[in-house]
């Protein structure tokens, strides 16, 4: 299956369980890959035969920057629901979610979640 990449995509937000989380924010890095048949916007080449990956950022944008989890697996599983509802040839999506400032004593690049959902057909 062809797909979309979407690599490193960075916010400032406020999701965690503990209250500071939710006060200070942080930093959220995201990558997400759409799985989608692209042959015919390749053969095309018109935008209407694909997704339009600047309307998906800004779905991303505003479910991460605008809503509030508990859990970076929430908010994951949001993203995966909210894109897989908006855009119809995605058939497939995959989530990494990065925290790289978790409020946890050591050293570390990131802790994160990684998600693969499908569309119910």
């Amino acid at each position: 299956m062809d797909k979309i990449i979407m690599k490193n995509l960075s916010f400032y937000a406020y999701h965690g369980a503990m209250d500071e989380e939710n006060i200070l924010g942080q930093k959220f890095f995201i990558d997400i890959d759409l799985y989608v048949d692209l042959k015919k916007a390749g053969l095309t080449d018109d935008v209407k035969d694909t997704v339009h990956y600047g309307e998906a950022y800004s779905l991303i944008k505003d479910i991460v920057t605008n809503k509030k989890f508990n859990l970076i697996e929430a908010l994951a599983e949001n993203i995966a629901n909210e894109i897989l509802n908006t855009f119809p040839l995605v058939k497939e999506i995959n989530i990494a979610v990065k925290k790289p400032e978790a409020p946890v004593p050591g050293l570390f690049d990131y802790f994160g979640v990684e998600i693969r959902r499908k569309r119910n057909e």
